[in-house]
This record gives C-alpha cells, sequence and structure tokens, in this order.
C-alpha cells in the first residue's frame, strides 16, 4: 500500500489556517481571468495590435518577476502572515487604481494598475504556496499544495464569468463592425464607456479585497519566521541552482506559465480566426476552465497512487498532443482541442512547484519559492512572442499562412516546445536522472 494514503493530507489543527490560504489561490485565479479577455477588449477599444495589446500581459506577469524577491527577502525576516497582508494591500491599491486609469482613458495607467496589482499577487502566491506545502507532514505536501490549488480555477471560473458578462458583452465597440471606420466624435464617445466598464470589476475586486484584509488580520495564523543569522539572498540562490531538480524545476515552470497564458488568451484570436466572436469565446474559455477543474481534481486523486514527476510527464505528453491537433486542424475542432489543454495544463503548476521545492529546508523554500515565482514571468514575454507571430501578415490573425496553416494556428507552436520540455523534466525525475 502507498504510505501516503496513511498519512493526512492537512492535520485537523491546521485546517482552519490552510483554509484561509487556500481562499487566496481563488483570488487571484479570478484575477488571472478576468485579465485575459482584457487583451482582446484592449485591442478593440484602443485600436492595438496584437503585440501592442500584449502589453497588458507584459504589465500583468512582469510585476510577478519584479516583486518575488523582494517578497521572498522579506519573509525570511518576517511571518508568511505579514507577507500575506501586504499582499492584499498591494493586491487592492493597483485594483483600485483602475478608477483613475479610466477617467485618465489611459493605456499606461490600466498597465501600470495592473502591474502594481502583481505586486501584491507576487507578495500572496510567494507565501500562500509554500506556506500550503509547510502545513502538514512532508510526504503529502505536493498533495496538500495540489488541493489548494484546486481552489485557482473556482477563482478563474469566477473572474471570466464577470469578463464575459459584465465586460465583454458589454463593450459598444464590439457591437460596431468597423470601429476604425467611426468618426472620431463616435469614437471617442464608445472609448469612453467601455473603458468605464473594463473599470469596473478591478474597483468591484479591490474593496472586496479590503474586507478579506481585515479577516486575515484578524485571525490567528500559525507562525513560520527564520530565526538567527541566514545566508545571503544571493549565497541561497547559488547554492539552489547547483541542484538540478531545482533549476530545471523553475525553467519548467517559466515555460508552462508561458504555455498556459498563451493558450488561454489566445484563444480570442483562434476563434476570431474562424470567425467566432468574442463573447462566444468567452463561453469556450468558461469550458476550457472546467474542463482545468475537473483536471486539477483527478491529477490530485492520482498523485496519491503516481509519482509527480511520471504524471507531469504523462500530463505533458497529453497537452502536445492536444496542441498539434490545435496546430493543424482547421475549425471547430482545432478549437476544441485547444480547449482541451486545460486538461492537461491542470497539474502542471503545483506539480513543478512541489517537485522543486521537495528536498529543500523551510529557509531554502523561502528563497526557492520566489524562483518559482519569478518564473511566472514567462506568462509576460511568451504572450508576447505569440502576438510578434501572429502579426506576421498584419493587424488580423489569418493575414497569411505559415507550414500551410495561419500564423494563429502556426503560433501555437510555441506552448508546444514548452510541453515538450515539462515532458522531459518529469520524465528525468520520474528516472530520477536528475536530483
Amino acid at each position: 500500500m502507498n504510505k501516503n494514503l496513511q498519512v493526512p493530507v492537512v492535520p485537523k489543527k491546521l485546517l482552519t489556517p490552510f483554509i484561509l490560504v487556500t481562499s487566496l489561490f481563488a483570488f487571484w485565479g479570478f484575477a488571472n481571468a478576468v485579465t485575459d479577455p482584457m487583451v482582446q477588449a484592449f485591442k478593440k477599444v484602443l485600436e492595438l495590435s496584437n503585440s501592442q495589446a500584449a502589453w497588458v500581459q507584459m504589465a500583468f506577469y512582469g510585476g510577478y518577476f519584479c516583486m518575488a524577491l523582494p517578497a521572498a527577502m522579506f519573509m525570511r525576516r518576517y511571518s508568511y502572515k505579514i507577507g500575506i497582508l501586504i499582499g492584499l494591500a498591494l493586491f487592492a491599491t493597483g485594483a483600485l487604481l483602475f478608477y483613475p486609469a479610466a477617467s485618465s482613458e489611459s493605456f499606461m495607467f490600466f498597465c501600470i494598475g495592473l502591474y502594481i496589482l502583481t505586486f501584491g499577487l507576487a507578495f500572496l502566491e510567494t507565501a500562500a504556496n509554500p506556506y500550503a506545502l509547510a502545513m502538514g507532514p512532508k510526504e503529502t505536501a505536493t498533495q496538500r499544495l495540489n488541493l489548494a490549488q484546486a481552489f485557482n480555477p473556482v477563482g478563474l471560473i469566477a473572474g471570466l464569468f464577470v469578463a464575459q458578462q459584465f465586460v465583454l458583452k458589454n463593450l459598444k465597440s464590439d457591437d460596431v463592425e468597423d470601429f476604425s471606420a467611426l468618426d472620431e466624435a463616435s469614437k471617442v464617445l464608445i472609448k469612453t464607456s467601455d473603458l468605464l466598464v473594463i473599470r469596473d470589476p478591478y474597483v468591484a475586486l479591490g474593496l472586496v479585497l479590503i474586507g478579506v484584509f481585515v479577516v486575515f488580520a484578524v485571525s490567528k495564523m500559525p507562525q513560520s519566521k527564520a530565526e538567527g543569522d541566514m545566508p545571503s539572498i544571493g549565497r541561497t540562490f547559488a547554492d539552489l541552482f547547483k541542484k538540478p531538480k531545482y533549476a530545471f524545476g523553475v525553467l519548467s515552470q517559466i515555460l508552462y506559465v508561458g504555455a498556459q497564458i498563451m493558450c488561454w488568451t489566445y484563444i480570442y484570436q483562434y476563434a476570431e480566426g474562424m470567425g467566432v466572436g468574442s463573447v462566444t469565446a468567452g463561453y469556450y474559455q468558461m469550458v476550457a476552465f472546467i474542463i482545468f477543474t475537473i483536471g486539477r481534481a483527478v491529477g490530485t486523486a492520482m498523485l496519491r497512487t503516481m509519482s509527480g514527476g511520471r504524471l507531469l510527464m504523462l500530463f505533458a505528453i497529453g497537452a502536445m498532443a492536444c496542441v498539434l491537433a490545435t496546430i493543424f486542424i482547421k475549425g471547430t475542432f482545432g478549437l476544441y482541442a485547444l480547449v482541451g489543454v486545460s486538461f492537461f495544463m491542470s497539474l502542471m503548476f503545483p506539480t513543478i512547484y512541489g517537485i522543486a521545492l521537495g528536498d529543500l529546508t523551510e529557509d531554502e523554500s523561502k528563497v526557492g519559492s520566489a524562483g518559482l515565482i519569478m518564473a511566472i514571468v514567462g506568462g509576460a514575454l511568451m504572450p508576447k512572442l505569440q502576438g510578434v507571430i501572429i502579426d506576421i501578415g498584419g493587424n488580423g490573425v489569418a493575414d497569411t499562412k505559415v507550414m500551410g496553416v495561419s500564423e494563429v494556428n502556426f503560433s501555437f507552436v510555441l506552448p508546444l516546445l514548452c510541453f515538450a520540455f515539462i515532458m522531459w523534466y518529469g520524465r528525468a525525475v520520474a528516472t530520477k536522472k536528475i536530483r
């Protein structure tokens, strides 16, 4: 019998703090999902190219990269709870900045708001992921993180629902067949109205986060604070990157997050190439998130009887098969395949995270966690590169063909390469070729 079946995933005495920390996974899932459709919304409202609109993701995921290391440095000295409170404060501040951004009608102001918002997310993820790993026996740490991460798709679904029902459906620019052909006065009126529509879910989120901040501030949480002298961040990172399982884990996480954001963000452009509108494409993304949720539940259960490395390899192979179908099968079945990728992506983030941190001490985990959260920068860089590929023939998504398929189809070669590396990493861990 697998010994993990006999070990509790979460001890009873830590159940309430675990539930509170787990709620954070839903909140950053909401922020991720409500932001993905904004790339298409800003593109239409502000008349941007695909690569220009990708600055939304550059700002969103770039904030993770810039703040993850300062967050880790802070939490080496102070508790996870203090880090979470700072994260919630920054998260709320960035969301509330959408109010003045909409008033100024500045795309750059919106990007700054997203950038600060993700400073908060960097604090939250740098704290919550290793905190969840530490709340119980080491033998069930990866299962515990997968359980906590299972609430991330709940936030994803809620965020997409809000984006679709309260943003995309209410954009007046989406009702105009050729927005760029309108006279300047009509454009200004529609632009002002649409930016207010984009603003509202973020402002509402900011107000909710203030309430969550208060709940955490008054709640008793287990302390996890480093004591005594600690090696420098630089020395700790140098030691960590001498461990192949961790070093390749960071690279795998960069590629995974990039692949995930490409497959979710550009589902709208893929649908556009088929003549499908943004609202309808949103329904496909909703199905993708539901499948992602199911995949996370299935993967967490399978981890009770199968090693993380082996399961990661199998899910990466499944993801590659779906992406190949996305590239080379035209029309609705290609879109179905793109939706299906989400089932296989569901397991990857927490499993890579758990594998990479699995053999580290608590102090190493605080710094190592920062490296894995900084890896979220893949979500900033790779969608930008995919946007450049889609723009090869012009601002449309099917202006030219590459290898016999439209440029939007061909652009999914990027996530294909990402999943290929993740497959290798999972296999190397499973066969103990890297430690």
